[in-house]
């Protein structure tokens, strides 16, 4: 193991974008006796730089869940740029695993409680015929699927809510069960539906129990109308199941524009490096 020796006293907070196949791991937290993205992201992180870190997680995801784009910030007084601690990161991180991008931050940034948002994707591969590729990547559901139908009703998830029907209640969710659900849609490409949902925060379960109410309504056991009064409700018997993990991808974590080395806001400038 080598660590990159350049060392400054200066304290610097780094933003680091990594993608991840959630299929082998027991989610983002470290947990005794399991396999978890934190652990082998500060692994590879100190074979890096050499300095156990406290690192911050744009949000906890559970076992089987995938992530497009999960953001950390940790301070460090190593000065290794970002540039060469993305190439540094992937030398030593799993292959299930890949650090995207990286930039200098404000000190005061934190890569959850900075976030004005998350948006996620649900996939649901609607065919007969399951597809052993797409295992592990997309909830198989093979009865017919019409998703204007499923559109219009996931509109009504739009807006200042109380989820509570839509959490699935534990020691992790305490006090305000309040969200601002910005934008929510169902789409078709081929056999592929996809459920996009945005919003300034998620509780436990809460996209899973979305679409588990959804296809209730695709099913015809809940009315198109019917996510309005489940909301008003409060009660999560009243809505729908919870939907398996592998449908689930964090696709983006939007801030505001607080990225030093740039001059861009984070945002800008992670997704800018896409092009």
């Amino acid at each position: 193991m080598q660590h990159i020796s350049t060392i400054s006293s200066k304290m610097k907070n780094i933003l680091v974008s990594i993608s991840y196949d959630g299929s082998a791991f027991h989610g983002w937290q470290i947990q005794k006796n399991a396999v978890t993205v934190q652990e082998e992201f500060q692994k590879a992180l100190y074979k890096v730089i050499g300095e156990r870190v406290d690192i911050k997680g744009s949000s906890r995801t559970d076992s089987g869940v995938h992530a497009y784009e999960y953001c950390i910030s940790f301070k460090t007084t190593h000065s290794i740029p970002p540039e060469r601690l993305v190439a540094a990161l992937n030398t030593y991180l799993p292959k299930t695993i890949a650090a995207k991008k990286a930039c200098y931050v404000s000190e005061d940034f934190h890569a959850r409680y900075s976030s004005l948002g998350k948006e996620y994707v649900y996939k649901i591969y609607n065919a007969k015929i399951r597809d052993p590729f797409l295992e592990g990547y997309a909830l198989h559901y093979w009865y017919p699927l019409d998703e204007k139908v499923l559109d219009k009703a996931a509109k009504d998830f739009i807006g200042y809510h109380d989820f509570t029907s839509f959490c699935t209640l534990d020691s992790r969710e305490i006090g305000d069960f309040r969200r601002t659900v910005r934008n929510a849609s169902v789409t078709r490409d081929g056999d592929m539906v996809y459920f996009t949902v945005e919003a300034d925060g998620f509780l436990y379960n809460m996209v899973r129990i979305m679409v588990g109410t959804l296809l209730r309504i695709a099913q015809g056991k809940f009315p198109p109308d019917s996510i309005p009064e489940i909301i008003q409700a409060k009660d999560r018997h009243k809505a729908g199941p919870t939907a398996p993990p592998e449908g689930l991808y964090l696709n983006q974590v939007i801030y505001e524009a607080v990225c030093d080395c740039t001059g861009q806001g984070v945002a800008e400038y992670l997704h800018s490096q896409d092009a």
